[in-house]
């Protein structure tokens, strides 16, 4: 059998390239998964996990959120580790610039060290020691600080003065502060210091009071989950990406194998004829498929290093504002393919080969038939078909019911294995109505697709599985992303407010507010200064009807009731003491208003009623704000610095709200790039199997091809034939595939979304959708070239020899 196991290798070689790029291929998609989902991590750690990113371990109160760590036990614990801890928090403390106050002011530390400084430096240069201090990019812009300014800190006898050295970004919302100092400066301040975290390099020792300790990676993660309301959504799709690399794998895979072996049964039932035994022919595929599996798995494995890579280059250079971080090298994941290419090949191989030696040689020689659905294995496949489509109907009910992600995915595997087993069923259906909508044109093409239906399911299998995939996670990215700008929104409606209390704005600087880069439309706010009760100074007043036109809200905010007024809240800080329902008196010259509060936020230092309320304090109405919609991709630092220089000279401040679009937008970037790099790879596989199948399956009827061409079918009509069939199973798939997924979105917008954000409205991105059915078309259609290229080049005579 050595001689026959080695002249098997020799002459399969054609037919086995093509499994071994199925194997390879599939190998590249569970480490690309690796990859990308390790670049991933990376960039979030650059970004929330910034401060302990070089950190063993990360020291935080063991019941977070709801408790911080004790201060005194927490700076004890940071001095008793000298240079290996560095602790990150901050101190609500006022701040004066050039004899102003800035509003809900706080100071952190910022290392000496390089190795624990996280802070990114914009410009000037990082404090060195006593009297030296950096302050926020952002904070800068709006409050008008330059490196060079005095800032004095404290008050009373702890007050200190500070010159500021640099400016400075801060990628982590969680440890941001809007002025920088070092930590002995800092302890100045120790009984207002509130700390968050230490991070520290080798042995943690004795934990303080109430604390735990945890890697890095695991302390962003906690962060990241808690911010989108308990929902680990990297956790989630590191989950579905897992399955979907494993599922493609055994499908592509095991699709491949069986026709391979399918079109051998002869030449294992003559081997069988001619005195070898079941355990020989057995062991002889097995030996084939080990070294196909370790040569290909090895490829595989090399190329999917280099393809993540590139990705993730790719998705740095076409999204700068994504930080996917460096990947390390994902030692699991690489062991995770070769393992799987190895073990599903092995498994893949056996199974066709399996029928072969349970039967008679004779009876093997005999033409293989389909499983029709009317015999009785074909009812035990509906059954079972029906079986889990019922059993994860259920589980999906369950699942958004409980908000399970477990149950979600479990309900979503089993729903999805039954649509598989019905594929025999469905599939060829779907083929005969979409072959009908060409006419006699494609009838023949309609009719050789839909021949031996559990072939046609199986080819179609493997590009449903990334259709449905990538439809889902479409509609689930739009869906919380639109989602996320609802909420968003309502929290932070106005871009960028110019407001000034002190008198009108001037009437040209509407305009110069719109030529500035980065502004997309602006509007005046009319209004007047007043006084509001339980406010210390005089705010503007303001009523804006055209607040839709900016407001990413829709102008919701804008809305007031007559007899109300609306605070914002964030532009007081703890400074305001009104609260929801009281009534305050309002006045503007002699005249006044009993009006009741209402609090929002989001745009600046001004007080919003109703027109007809404006009209009982003042007859003159002028404008004392400008509300800015910033365009896509706008730099919040550079735009905000731009209108300050214009909002300087009329004494009105700037409030940006940019910023936290700009941390959206890169979280969710993250998440939709890397979805869509896996995604596209996973889309790339099934389309290289339906290419093997259709390959394998024009060796297999290579005398048939013969033969309609001796019956006068031309070359041209026999690769029409051929690119149809392919294009037919690619749309066929595609449809299933988009119902299905869009389907899977809904379960996962009930079961994930909206918990996360109560608020949230499902989204089903039409226009994205169609371009994939297109795409996959379009590939389907070129996934056909080379096969019916090469079956229109055998010439009849040549074909009808072959055995």
């Amino acid at each position: 059998m050595r001689t026959v196991f080695l002249a098997s290798l020799r002459t399969h070689i054609p037919r086995y390239a093509s499994a071994a790029i199925a194997v390879a291929v599939a190998v590249a998609f569970v480490v690309v998964v690796g990859v990308l989902t390790s670049g991933a991590q990376s960039g979030l750690m650059d970004g929330l996990g910034a401060p302990y990113r070089n950190a063993d371990h990360v020291v935080s109160a063991a019941r977070w959120p709801s408790s911080e760590l004790d201060p005194k036990a927490a700076i004890a614990f940071t001095e008793r580790h000298g240079d290996d801890a560095a602790a990150t928090g901050r101190a609500s403390l006022p701040v004066r610039v050039n004899g102003r106050r800035l509003p809900e002011a706080t100071v952190g530390p910022i290392a000496t060290s390089e190795e624990w400084r996280w802070q990114k430096l914009s410009s000037g240069r990082f404090p060195a020691g006593t009297g030296e201090a950096v302050a926020d990019v952002y904070v800068a812009s709006a409050e008008n600080i330059e490196v060079g300014d005095r800032v004095r800190i404290g008050e009373g006898a702890a007050a200190r003065d500070v010159r500021v050295v640099g400016l400075v970004l801060s990628p982590s919302p969680s440890a941001q502060a809007s002025m920088y100092v070092t930590w002995p400066q800092l302890l100045q301040w120790r009984d207002h210091l509130h700390l968050n975290a230490v991070a520290v390099r080798g042995e943690v020792g004795q934990l303080p009071g109430g604390a735990k300790a945890q890697p890095p990676e695991g302390f962003a993660a906690e962060r990241l989950t808690y911010v989108q309301n308990r929902v680990d959504s990297l956790s989630v799709m590191l989950l579905l990406f897992a399955g979907i690399a494993l599922f493609v794998s055994v499908l592509v895979i095991a699709n491949t194998f069986s026709i391979l072996f399918a079109q051998r049964l002869r030449d294992f039932a003559l081997l069988r004829c001619i005195g070898a035994t079941r355990r020989q022919v057995v062991r002889s595929v097995r030996r084939e498929a080990a070294v196909v599996g370790v040569l290909a798995s090895l490829t595989g494995t090399l190329v999917g290093l280099g393809l993540g890579h590139g990705l993730i280059a790719l998705i740095n250079a076409l999204a700068p504002a994504v930080p996917m971080g460096a990947a390390g090298l994902p030692v699991p994941w690489l062991l995770g393919g070769f393992g799987v290419g190895l073990v599903v090949t092995m498994v893949a191989s056996w199974l066709p080969t399996r029928r072969v030696v349970r039967v008679s040689p004779l009876a093997a020689l005999r033409p293989d038939t389909a499983v029709d659905a009317h015999t009785a294995t074909g009812l035990v496949r509906l059954a079972l078909a029906a079986l889990l489509l019922v059993t994860g109907l259920v589980l999906l009910g369950t699942a958004m019911v409980q908000g399970s992600t477990a149950l979600m995915v479990a309900g979503g595997g089993s729903v999805f294995a039954g649509v598989l087993l019905f594929g025999p069923v469905l599939v060829p259906r779907l083929v005969r109505i979409t072959g009908a909508l060409l006419g006699p044109a494609g009838l023949l093409a309609t009719r050789n697709a839909v021949r031996n239906p559990r072939r046609t399911a199986t080819t179609t299998a493997s590009l449903l599985v990334g259709v449905t995939l990538t439809t889902a996670v479409l509609t689930g990215m739009a869906t919380w992303r639109s989602s996320l700008n609802e909420q968003i929104g309502r929290d932070h409606p106005i871009d960028v407010a110019l407001t000034s209390a002190e008198g009108p704005v001037a009437p040209d600087l509407l305009d110069r507010v719109r030529r500035t880069p980065g502004v997309e439309r602006a509007i005046s706010v009319d209004g007047a200064v007043a006084r509001v009760a339980g406010l210390g100074e005089p705010i503007p007043v303001v009523t804006a009807p055209a607040a839709e036109q900016v407001a990413r809200d829709g102008g919701a905010f804008a809305r007031v009731e007559p007899g109300k007024i609306r605070i914002d809240s964030e532009a007081f800080g703890k400074g305001l003491s009104l609260r929801p329902g009281d009534r305050v008196t309002v006045r503007v010259g002699d005249r006044w208003a009993q009006l009741r509060v209402a609090v929002g936020t989001g745009w600046g230092p001004a007080g919003v009623v109703a027109p007809e309320t404006l009209a009982t304090l003042t007859d003159t109405p002028e404008p004392h704000a400008i509300w800015i919609r910033a365009s896509s991709g706008a730099d919040p630092a550079r735009l905000g610095g731009d209108l300050d220089e214009l909002a300087d000279p009329v004494g009105a401040t700037v409030e940006n709200g940019l910023r936290t679009w700009e941390s959206l937008d890169q979280q969710l970037g993250i998440y939709t790039w890397s979805a869509l790099g896996l995604l596209g790879i996973a889309v790339v596989i099934a389309l290289i199997g339906i290419a093997n199948t259709l390959g394998l399956s024009v060796l297999e009827r290579a005398r048939e091809h013969a033969m309609l061409r001796a019956l006068g079918l031309t070359r041209r009509q026999l690769r029409r034939m051929l690119v149809t069939e392919a294009v037919l199973l690619s749309v066929a798939a595609t449809l299933l595939g988009t119902v299905i997924g869009v389907g899977f979105a809904w379960v996962g917008y009930e079961t994930i979304v909206k918990r996360a954000l109560s608020d949230a409205t499902m989204h089903v991105p039409w226009p994205s959708l169609g371009i994939v059915v297109l795409t996959t078309a379009l590939a389907g259609l070129l996934a056909a070239v080379l096969p019916a290229r090469r079956a229109a080049q055998v010439t009849p005579a040549a074909g009808l020899s072959l055995d």
